[in-house]
């Protein structure tokens, strides 16, 4: 079977609050690290959530 193109990956909250989003990315488009500003409701305000890998 072929691998699926897109995989599960977590954006942790960089405002060390624990708060995270899980979300899909495709490794084939999007190369990098995903960053993205999303809001945080532990902190309540948007933060920058970076990517981290799932466990």
């Amino acid at each position: 079977m072929a691998k699926p193109a897109s995989v599960k990956i977590k954006l942790v909250s960089t405002a060390d609050t624990g708060f995270y989003y899980v979300t899909k990315k495709n490794p084939r488009n999007i190369t990098e690290k995903m960053v993205m500003r999303k809001y945080d409701p532990v902190a309540r305000k948007h933060v920058e959530f970076k990517e981290a890998k799932i466990k």
